[in-house]
């Protein structure tokens, strides 16, 4: 259930009502967007007459109920208005949105060495990344392929943070890793197999961290947007969400299939941002560009893109990786794209677009 108040509804009466939920053992979640005041209901509220919240207050406008499984991801739990998730780099505050600038994250699939990861990151920094992504443990299908290099490359990725100011983003797979990657991490990310691992969001979400949050591969919408809830329900609002392609039958031609219908449908649905990986979509560096500029099209917040040196000696992920030159290709037409839709920051690379 939301409470839509009225413009202007002073600040004191707002926290009376507030006051009035929690003694009905209502969790209110005051929620200020640029036009309306919603105060979100979390709790028993199936028995609760709409009539008597109305006559609480006559700065009350509006009362509804929220029938989606969903109450603190759904689109009514905000009234309609796109949250925006605000990430404190070295550089500048970068936020995630509807109504902002492309977010571009970059780098490889797994921190190798340090020399590897510092060349990627001056490289993705200088054409427009505000975000470095790399795994330092890696989950795999095989027991006995390339794991990451765990706490080591978690240094690594603070040496790169600290040399070029980017964020970073990095998987955390298990809850006793948490506390080391949340020190190195501004985005902690949730792998697409550890999407229902309902333990370890409850725990991240704790963090109050910003917290990417990547579909399964087997996932439906909803069973995704209820994963969000779990650490929405931690009481941290902060979650982006990230398509990465879902398994269907054409698995001979794509590793996986980018659903880049999620984004409309999430738009319907949610309030929360959105992340496109066309890396892990596709499985296959050659087919990247056209997918990130699709993503875009479809009304993407952001995109995260595996970029390699070497691809061919990467240990990991190598086919679906571009190289730094590739890269920097892509961004100048990803630049041309979000200019054309407005969604491209006036710093960035557009200079170099000739």
């Amino acid at each position: 259930m939301i409470v839509v108040l009225k413009s202007g509804t002073p600040s004191e009466e707002i926290k009376r009502i507030s006051n009035e939920f929690d003694s009905r053992k209502i969790t209110p979640e005051k929620s200020a967007g640029h036009h309306k005041v919603v105060i979100g209901l979390v709790g028993d509220t199936a028995e609760i007459d709409l009539r008597q919240i109305l006559n609480l207050s006559s700065f009350i406008e509006q009362v509804l109920r929220v029938d989606k499984p969903f109450k603190r991801a759904s689109k009514e739990f905000r009234y309609g208005e796109p949250s925006e998730v605000v990430v404190a780099t070295p550089n500048e505050p970068v936020t995630f949105g509807q109504n902002h600038p492309v977010v571009i994250v970059a780098g490889p699939c797994s921190v190798e060495n340090e020399e590897m990861i510092l060349e990627t990151a001056r490289v993705v920094k200088a054409a427009g990344a505000q975000f470095l992504r790399g795994g330092a443990y890696k989950p795999r299908t095989s027991p006995y392929a390339f794991q990451g290099h765990g706490e080591s490359a978690l240094g690594l990725l603070a040496l790169a943070r600290e040399a070029t100011g980017l964020g970073i983003i990095t998987e955390v797979m298990d809850t006793a890793d948490l506390e080391k990657v949340a020190s190195v991490a501004d985005v902690l990310q949730i792998g697409a197999r550890n999407m229902q691992s309902f333990s370890l969001l409850q725990k991240v979400g704790a963090t109050g961290k910003p917290v990417l949050l990547k579909r399964g591969p087997a996932a439906t919408i909803e069973e995704w947007l209820m994963a969000a809830e779990y650490i929405l329900a931690a009481d941290n609002p902060n979650v982006i969400l990230c398509e990465r392609g879902i398994r269907t039958f054409d698995w001979q031609y794509t590793r996986n299939t980018l659903d880049l219908t999620a984004i409309p449908v999430l738009r319907t649905l949610t309030h929360l941002p959105i992340m496109v990986d066309p890396s892990h979509g596709t499985g296959r560096a050659e087919y990247v560009p056209a997918m990130s500029i699709a993503a875009i099209a479809a009304g993407a917040d952001s995109l995260m893109i595996e970029v390699h040196p070497n691809p061919t000696e990467a240990l990991s992920d190598g086919p679906q990786s571009l190289t730094l030159e590739q890269y920097q290709e892509l961004i100048q037409e990803i630049a041309v794209i979000s200019k054309a839709v407005g969604r491209w920051s006036q710093t960035g690379c557009v200079a170099k677009i000739v």
